[in-house]
């Protein structure tokens, strides 16, 4: 019933940018948190953004200062935007919404970074 398709990923230089989208399909009346996890070959997936339905965001040190999540709610979309991307950003990106019965996630969508 609910499906998120991410898109915007692809291959960027160190020091570039990249948007990504995630577009929400479905009935979703309502929800707890939206957030971008990554997962990078051989590592464990992890949180690297995260918007409350308030509108509070956190982030981990690593990329604090460097991404954004934002969330167009009249387009049921949200969006990482990710400036000044480093080789270790490079990893599968994985759209998330948490509701008050399921956690929805996205296909993923393959960021890399080369130096």
């Amino acid at each position: 019933q609910v499906q998120l398709v991410e898109s915007g990923g692809g291959l960027v230089q160190a020091g570039g940018s990249l948007r990504l989208s995630c577009a929400a399909s479905g009935s979703i009346f309502s929800f707890n948190a939206m957030g971008w996890h990554r997962q990078a070959p051989g590592k464990q997936r992890e949180l690297v953004a995260a918007i409350r339905s308030g509108g509070r965001t956190n982030y981990p040190d690593s990329v604090k200062g460097r991404f954004t999540i934002s969330r167009d709610n009249a387009k049921n979309m949200v969006y990482l935007q990710m400036n000044s991307l480093k080789p270790e950003d490079t990893a599968v990106y994985y759209c998330r919404v948490s509701t008050a019965l399921y956690d929805y996630w996205g296909q993923g969508t393959q960021v890399t970074v080369s130096s």
